[in-house]
């Protein structure tokens, strides 16, 4: 009877060692596709990053600004729900956006709401710990002219063995001083993911 105690730690040990032994890490380019268990990831936020700017800088609202004003739009992105069943990292695909709107040239960029009140702490702090001719003074904060903002949303159909996960983006860019919504982007796409003999 001494000796099943002794089998069954032994039993334990072993399966430690080879479970650690058939662990495998790889590091690739960030920008390789992956997409290990269908659910929404940092390639899709990338790819619907690119593909909704690039069309929303093609709308009438950015020429029509520019030949009034003479100058670049001011852009700040807002809030992106999610509104799926997933945990959708939305700092993530919000971050993809900026980027993207920096990277086109057509646009200025004004940081987020977050980022300002930081910003805002650290000029205060400035008033009374900062020598007079390097700190920053107040009310010179250059205005968004528009904001982006929108939510993720999916439609889940599966049975056993078989999902399939239809996503939809709504992205609007907004007037912020009439609430005018000059371009309503929409971006949708449908995972099919097979897992023969498993249950979802």
């Amino acid at each position: 009877m001494k000796k099943l105690p002794v089998i069954a730690a032994i039993l334990v040990v072993s399966s430690f060692f080879v479970s650690c032994a058939g662990t495998s890490v790889q590091r690739v380019d960030t920008q390789t596709i992956t997409d290990l268990s269908g659910r929404w990831n940092d390639t899709d936020s990338q790819l619907v990053a690119e593909k909704m700017v690039s069309e929303a800088l093609t709308f009438p609202w950015l020429k029509k600004f520019m030949t009034k004003n003479g100058r670049e739009p001011r852009v700040k992105v807002g809030e992106i729900e999610n509104r799926t069943d997933e945990h959708i990292d939305t700092i993530v695909f919000t971050k993809a956006i900026e980027r993207e709107l920096l990277k086109s040239g057509q646009v200025e960029f004004v940081a987020s709401k977050a980022e300002s009140s930081e910003i805002r702490e650290e000029r205060a702090d400035q008033q009374e710990y900062s020598s007079e001719d390097t700190r920053k003074k107040f009310q010179k904060e250059i205005a968004a002219d528009y904001m982006m903002k929108g939510k993720i949303t999916s439609v889940v159909d599966q049975i056993s063995g078989k999902k399939a996960v239809f996503y939809q983006v709504d992205l609007n860019m907004i007037d912020i001083e009439t609430n005018q919504i000059v371009w309503p982007g929409q971006w949708q796409q449908k995972k099919i993911i097979e897992r023969p003999g498993f249950s979802f």
